[in-house]
């Protein structure tokens, strides 16, 4: 992909599968303050990506794949990120776009996408 348009990995501090899927909307719904994942508990509901979150990312110039932290860990096996992460990859390396600490002062789908926008047009750290 080209600087204009990135590849972003958005990585949940969460696992795959549909045990792990249940257990999480459980944990969001009874317990949203312990659930240790900022980037589900922003651009998820109960069960289902949010639709403002859909909409940003369908018109973002950008290549977007998300990972849970198990297919995460298997597909980069070197990677060391706090979880949960927005990483852009560029040339087989990643770099933070969007940190855990970061997510985790963000509250909504409106405050993300500006401060997803702000890191895309800023020059690429690495």
């Amino acid at each position: 992909m080209t600087a204009e348009h990135p590849h972003l990995l958005m990585v949940y501090n969460a696992d795959g599968g549909v045990f792990a899927m249940v257990s999480d909307a459980v944990h969001k719904v009874l317990s949203p303050d312990t659930y240790p994942c900022s980037l589900c508990m922003i651009t998820y509901g109960a069960v289902s990506m949010k639709r403002e979150w859909r909409v940003y990312l369908e018109r973002l110039p950008a290549r977007v794949t998300f990972h849970h932290r198990d297919d995460f860990a298997a597909a980069w096996p070197g990677a060391r990120f706090e979880l949960p992460v927005i990483l852009r990859e560029s040339g087989g390396q990643l770099s933070m776009l969007v940190s855990a600490s970061e997510l985790d002062a963000v509250e909504t789908v409106e405050q993300l996408s500006a401060l997803v926008d702000a890191r895309l047009a800023q020059p690429q750290r690495v």
